[in-house]
């Protein structure tokens, strides 16, 4: 049988007021605003339909989703203590925040951003044509959510803050790239509706690979965390791990499962459109 507890405890009450600024999720905030702000307002002059405070505030959550976990409480636990912590903050970071700002900047406000937003040299800009390409954006996400949980590199990371802004850095770029072929924020056509359903399973399929194996592992992976002589609330390094996956795979449902549903009734009004345009 499988120990819940380990013996020593760490109370969550002891990092519970933990907060901290770290000059990487400051300077993401300070840059984004300074991006976002003047665009939103310049496409609100032009047309107030076009850019509704509702976006201003799907940017700031999405911000919040990004930027708040990295600077709170759950950063100590996830670097110090649990796994299953630093993967709630890693797709918050990853997943959940981008699907709000990918949201947020739909329509024209994407026509607005991108010129001012990725000012590339040429070839860094047919890299980043090249990457949004449907089949090289999904295997970049695959391969960054897959090389930084390999745990050489997983606990490497851990122990070297330059390393880890840089993991931090990827996941965050990797999740707004497939968010933006899912959402199709400028309405480029990248792929059709079908297209993006398949995609979206995809990615949650892909994403469960993960899951599946920190669910249903029989020992810990991760020596940075299996190795601490004190655990956060006495929980074992294999239940954290379990826990782990469970987070992932519950955050992609709701984020990714909601996309779907949304892709799907879309697709059926699009067909009952077209059905009553031949009645008619």
């Amino acid at each position: 049988m499988i120990p819940l507890l380990a013996v020593h405890r760490v109370s969550a009450a002891s990092i519970a007021g933990d907060w901290h600024l770290n000059p990487a999720p400051a300077v993401l905030v300070v840059g984004a605003l300074a991006i976002f702000v003047p665009a939103y307002l310049r496409v609100r002059r032009r047309d107030p339909a076009a850019a509704p405070p509702a976006r201003a505030w799907l940017f700031a959550a999405g911000l919040a989703l990004i930027a708040g976990p990295l600077v709170s409480p759950l950063d100590v636990a996830g670097e110090r203590y649990l796994l299953s912590a630093h993967m709630l903050e890693h797709v918050l970071l990853a997943d959940a925040g981008p699907a709000l700002i990918v949201l947020a900047v739909r329509g024209p406000l994407t026509r607005e951003l991108l010129p001012r937003a990725v000012p590339l040299r040429p070839p860094v800009r047919a890299l980043a044509r090249w990457l949004m390409r449907p089949p090289a954006t999904l295997a970049a996400w695959v391969a960054v959510i897959g090389l930084w949980h390999v745990p050489a590199l997983y606990d490497r990371a851990l122990a070297d803050p330059a390393l880890h802004d840089l993991e931090h850095l990827s996941f965050l770029c990797a999740g707004l790239m497939i968010w933006v072929q899912m959402v199709d924020p400028g309405r480029r056509g990248r792929l059709a509706l079908p297209g993006r359903i398949a995609f979206t399973i995809a990615v949650f399929f892909a994403g469960q690979v993960l899951s599946d194996a920190l669910v249903f592992s029989f020992h810990p992976y991760y020596p940075a965390y299996a190795d601490q002589a004190a655990r956060l609330a006495g929980i074992s390094p294999l239940t954290d791990q379990r826990l782990a996956g469970i987070v992932m795979a519950i955050e992609q449902l709701a984020t990714l499962g909601t996309c779907l549903c949304v892709l799907l009734l879309r697709l059926r009004r699009d067909a009952e459109m077209r059905r009553n345009y031949r009645v008619a």
